[in-house]
């Protein structure tokens, strides 16, 4: 937290004092009560002792003036928000290895089927893209906020060959910075890449990617889809077919989120790739932000200053 008039704050150092000179009124007036008044015919004169709670409501009137000591000092705090507008380009690997069954039914059709939801959850305004990378990386939709559009892209994706890593990113990014909110600004953009693989082919080497990503203020978070186990069929041109294990390369896609900023996720299952989904969602939909929080520290001002004079009245019939 922090404050636009700190100086203000010094006045707390008056609560202290207004203590001490509670206690020191407190202990001269038990005084001249034991100096003037039979302790004996006290009970007489008086159907219980206040005790304690007789000091709570100027405690809770302290409290008030110290709340509202703050409050002149205009505090700000970081809080999170609602991003009212955004880009987000969902970035899917849809190479000969995205075939691999080990995520059921396979890596990609895991892919798509949560990103559809993904889709249908993150805000209303917000644009998405989808990039689909291959031996190379192509735009299957451009940012828009049509959803219908995005879902047919998604649902025409299809395996092909190679690995464009850095294609990917590098198309990604420069799309999201392209990008325009209603008011002429550039909206913050996010990527999503989902892959199962290191770079095979391509242009641009994922490291140069990422840091013109990162220039570019576009963070890129990576998800390392499948398992160990995953394999595809390949046939051979005598009509043999031969297995080939694909297990996911998660150095580069590591690497990327690393450099942009992004995050990195490790997905073995759809459950798990559905769960990366949400946690990104929530990310993406929200953002940090400093705001003045006075109003907070007035309204609990005021409350404690109602509570404080109503219990004086409630219990001593008059007001602290």
């Amino acid at each position: 937290m922090s404050f636009t008039s700190p100086a203000t704050l010094l006045w707390l150092l008056a609560i202290p004092a207004l203590i001490a000179v509670y206690a020191l009124r407190e202990h001269r007036r038990g005084r001249l009560a034991r100096r003037w008044a039979s302790l004996s015919l006290l009970p007489n004169l008086v159907d219980r002792a206040p005790g304690r709670r007789r000091h709570l409501p100027v405690a809770i009137l302290l409290a008030a003036l110290a709340a509202l000591i703050v409050g002149v000092a205009r505090p700000r705090a970081t809080v999170t928000v609602p991003r009212e507008e955004a880009t987000v380009l969902l970035a899917i690997d849809v190479s000969r290895s995205m075939g691999a069954a080990d995520v059921s039914p396979t890596r990609l059709a895991a892919a798509q089927r949560d990103a559809h939801l993904f889709v249908d959850q993150i805000p209303k305004k917000f644009r998405v893209g989808v990039v689909s990378f291959a031996s190379r990386a192509q735009l299957a939709v451009a940012p828009t906020d049509d959803r219908t559009l995005v879902h047919r892209a998604i649902d025409a994706l299809h395996t092909g060959e190679g690995t464009a890593l850095g294609d990917a990113v590098l198309l990604s990014a420069l799309l999201g910075r392209r990008q325009r909110a209603e008011d002429g600004t550039v909206p913050p953009t996010s990527v999503l890449l989902i892959s199962d693989g290191s770079r095979d082919g391509g242009r641009t080497a994922p490291r140069a990617a990422a840091e013109r990503a990162r220039a570019l203020k576009v963070p890129v978070s990576t998800v390392a889809l499948g398992t160990p186990e995953g394999t595809v069929q390949h046939q051979l041109p005598n009509g043999y077919t031969e297995t080939i294990r694909v297990p996911p390369s998660p150095a580069t896609l590591q690497l990327i989120a690393r450099l942009t900023g992004g995050q990195f996720f490790s997905a073995a299952s759809e459950a798990q790739l559905r769960a990366v989904y949400d946690q990104l969602r929530s990310r993406i939909g929200h953002k940090r932000t400093t705001r003045e929080i006075t109003d907070f520290f007035a309204g609990g001002a005021a409350l404690l200053l109602v509570t404080g004079a109503g219990l004086s009245v409630l219990w001593f019939r008059k007001v602290a």
